[in-house]
C-alpha cells in the first residue's frame, strides 16, 4: 500500500512541478490540477487495485487448479487405517481447494478484474500521453507557440479521453447486465424443463 500512494504522490509531485513552469493562467491551473492530475491520480490507483486483485485471483485459480490433480491422484484407498489422520487431511485439502479455485474463478468472472486493470491503464497512459505532450508542445500541439494558446485544445482531448472512458464503462455495464439476465433466463429454462421432464415420466 505505500508503494502504491508514494507513487501516486510521486507523479503528483513532479507534475505540480512541470506545471509550475508553464505560463498558465489560475483558471488553467485548477483545471490541471483539478481535472487532469486528479483523474490521472484516481485511474492510476483503480488501474493498480484491478491489477492486484487479477493477478491474486488467477494465480490462486493457476496453482489451486494444478495441485488438484495431483491431490485427486492420490489413492487413499491404499492408505493404512492407521493413517486416518493423513487420509482425512487428503479429503479436506482437495474440497478445500476445489472451492477456492471456484470462488477464485467466479469472483474474476463477476467482476472482470483484468479487464477493469487494461481498460483503466489504457486511459490512464493517454491522459499521461496527452499531458507529456502538452507540457512539451509536441505532437498534436506542435503548432502552437505556448502553453495558453494549447490550453483549449488540450482541455478538449482530455474531455474526450474522458468522455469515451465512461461511455465504455457503460457499455461494458449494460453488456453484463444483458448477460446476467440471460443467464438467468437460461437457468430458469433448464429447470423447467428438467422439472417438466420429471412430471411426464411420474405419469409414465
Amino acid at each position: 500500500m505505500a508503494k502504491k500512494d508514494s507513487y501516486q504522490e510521486f507523479l503528483k509531485e513532479d507534475f505540480n512541478k512541470l506545471f509550475a513552469g508553464m505560463s498558465l493562467s489560475d483558471v488553467q491551473r485548477h483545471f490541471l490540477r483539478s481535472r487532469w492530475l486528479d483523474q490521472v491520480l484516481w485511474m492510476e490507483g483503480k488501474a493498480s487495485f484491478a491489477r492486484d486483485r487479477y493477478y491474486f485471483l488467477r494465480l490462486t485459480t493457476i496453482i489451486g487448479g494444478i495441485i488438484l490433480p495431483a491431490l485427486v491422484s492420490l489413492n487413499i484407498n491404499t492408505i493404512s487405517p492407521e493413517s486416518k489422520t493423513t487420509r482425512n487431511f487428503i479429503i479436506g485439502s482437495t474440497f478445500v481447494i476445489s472451492q477456492l479455485v471456484a470462488i477464485s474463478a467466479a469472483i474474476e468472472e463477476f467482476f472482470h478484474y483484468g479487464e477493469r486493470w487494461r481498460h483503466y491503464r489504457r486511459t490512464v497512459e493517454s491522459l499521461k500521453t496527452q499531458g507529456w505532450q502538452f507540457s512539451q508542445l509536441a505532437g498534436p500541439y506542435r503548432n502552437y507557440t505556448n502553453h495558453e494558446q494549447a490550453f483549449n485544445f488540450f482541455a478538449g482531448q482530455v474531455e474526450d479521453i474522458i468522455q469515451r472512458d465512461v461511455e465504455v464503462y457503460a457499455t461494458q455495464v449494460v453488456q453484463d447486465k444483458k448477460q446476467e439476465q440471460q443467464n438467468q433466463e437460461n437457468y430458469i429454462s433448464t429447470q423447467n424443463t428438467k422439472k417438466t421432464n420429471v412430471e411426464e415420466k411420474k405419469e409414465e
